[in-house]
């Protein structure tokens, strides 16, 4: 896209971002009393179609579709976005082999935000049609495909594609035209590793699982983490305190749930100078990324609200807010 293109778009998503909720509006949500008032005070923002989106979910699903589905108005290239867009089509992929493998339909595992529809990903995996994938699935698709059929562990699949899912973040992100594509790629895939070597500690993985499972990336050294992992928790905490991560580890030490959600704030001030920018895809990026977090925070309280937890749980799984 040109700059004036840019400057377009970006003048829309300006707009957009007036309806992005901050942190009062959060805090509002938190004091309603059950679900169905934090529904109703959501629907009184906006929120849903105004017809059929009457419960929490099904209102969080069409927000999110209306995200996307805004900006590929906007967007003449999407592939400046593959890096936002990558997980969704990995989700689904591994879904459609799922069903395929199993026999068993789950058609509630779809999202519907990727570059395929739902049969489209099944017709592609029935017929082992792997060409019809992007070039860098492809190959990786078909090799799950083969392990799931051959040895029916639901578990190795899942490894198998969620490595090549944080691949085509990193390829996504060394290719992308801005700045804070590339850092978000890097980030996403270091604490993602991270977070592997934690639950491979917990649960006593060996190393060969953990190689498997990570991906490489330039602010994490796989080999140190693995070593570390093989200790114990505490040599985790000690090397992420080493790396550009090290602020993280004091969340580390309370929880992984914690660590998570200082992951997320972090990439939210990564992401805040777009803000100030109206020449690139930069604020389109950033827009997309607050709007996912601000859903991931709704459907924590919600979910919080479902289940009578005290508030100041919840309040623990809320994310900071990109305004």
């Amino acid at each position: 896209m040109s700059k004036q293109d840019y400057t377009y778009a970006v003048a829309r998503i300006r707009a957009l971002e007036n309806n992005l909720l901050n942190q009062d509006d959060l805090n509002q949500l938190l004091s309603c009393p059950d679900e169905d008032e934090a529904v109703e005070w959501l629907l009184s923002r906006g929120w849903g179609d105004g017809e059929e989106a009457k419960d929490g979910e099904t209102i969080l699903a069409y927000e999110l579709n209306k995200t996307w589905k805004i900006v590929r108005e906007l967007v003449k290239d999407m592939s400046t976005l593959d890096v936002l867009s990558y997980q969704d089509l990995h989700h689904n992929i591994k879904g459609a082999i799922k069903r395929v493998v199993s026999g068993k339909d789950a058609q509630d595992v779809y999202i519907d935000n990727s570059f395929y529809t739902d049969e489209e990903l099944l017709d592609i995996v029935r017929n082992e049609n792997w060409y019809k994938l992007p070039s860098f699935l492809a190959d990786k698709s078909k090799e799950a495909y083969d392990a799931a059929v051959k040895t029916g562990d639901g578990q190795m699949l899942d490894v198998m594609m969620d490595k090549a899912c944080l691949e085509s973040i990193m390829e996504a992100g060394n290719r992308g035209q801005h700045g804070v594509i590339k850092d978000y790629a890097e980030e996403t895939v270091a604490v993602t590793d991270i977070k592997i070597a934690v639950r491979a500690e917990r649960t006593k993985k060996n190393a060969d699982f953990m190689r498997m499972a990570m991906a490489k990336c330039e602010t994490i050294n796989v080999e140190l983490l693995i070593k570390a992992a093989l200790t114990g928790e505490e040599a985790i905490i000690e090397y992420v305190e080493s790396t550009d991560y090290a602020d993280g580890a004091e969340a580390l030490k309370k929880s992984l749930s914690a660590f998570e959600r200082w992951c997320n704030d972090r990439i939210i001030d990564l992401i805040k100078p777009q803000l100030r920018n109206s020449f690139s895809i930069g604020p389109i990026f950033a827009y997309i990324y607050a709007r996912e977090i601000e859903i991931r925070s709704v459907r924590n309280i919600l979910m919080g609200k479902r289940s009578k937890l005290p508030i100041e749980e919840i309040r623990e799984r809320v994310r900071k807010t990109y305004v």
